[in-house]
């Protein structure tokens, strides 16, 4: 899946946007998204806490 925010990558500000667009696609709360990989890359790996796979991915397919 392609994130694109237009926040800027300094201090932690395109991170952030990330999570936060994720949660709001999969209807949990900002804190249970978090970057786990590629914290400085534009490739990023993300873990989301309170859903399971199966429905987070058909989620973030629509």
């Amino acid at each position: 899946m392609s994130v694109r925010v237009t926040a800027p990558p300094e201090d932690g500000k395109a991170n952030a946007a990330v999570c936060k667009v994720i949660a709001k696609a999969l209807g949990v709360p900002k804190s249970a998204v978090r970057v786990t990989r590629g914290e400085t890359s534009r490739h990023k790996t993300v873990e989301v806490e309170g859903i399971e796979q199966g429905p987070a991915e058909r989620a973030l397919a629509r």
